[in-house]
């Protein structure tokens, strides 16, 4: 049984780690960071939230420390069956972006029977991510 002060992380190899900040960071506006490495572990990003935390680390490192993977991390895409969901604001701005930086885009943005409006795309690495924003109830005399 986890404890109250641990923490869930999950670790994605990427091919480009300014590549993958460029996307979380610039175009969905998540709150990723270099994080501070000890000397000799590899470089890495790191997005946390509400007690868990996503780790991106390049592709070479992992291969390097561990290359009994390589194999394994050369199928595309990656994390086939994996789906990350990320609440997100400004839904309407940022499928723009995704378009017009020709994102892979599985679904387009819709609006849900369950109230929410999401848009399914695949990062730059190939992770199935789904963007999700509630819909805002217009507010009685609002137009």
């Amino acid at each position: 049984m986890a404890h109250d002060n641990q923490k869930v992380s999950i670790q994605l190899t990427v091919a480009d780690l300014e590549t993958t900040e460029a996307f979380y960071a610039g175009i969905l506006e998540m709150p990723i960071r270099h994080a501070l490495t000890a000397p000799g572990a590899p470089e890495h990003l790191l997005m946390k939230m509400d007690g868990w935390e996503l780790i991106f680390v390049d592709e070479s490192e992992v291969i390097q420390n561990h290359p009994v993977l390589e194999e394994r991390l050369q199928e595309i895409p990656k994390g086939v069956g994996m789906t990350l969901h990320f609440p997100v604001e400004d839904i309407e701005g940022i499928f723009a972006a995704l378009v017009e930086e020709e994102i892979e885009i599985l679904y387009p943005l819709q609006v849900m029977p369950y109230g929410m409006k999401e848009v399914w795309c695949f990062d730059p690495d190939g992770y199935l991510l789904v963007l999700e924003e509630p819909v805002r109830r217009k507010v009685q005399g609002e137009k």
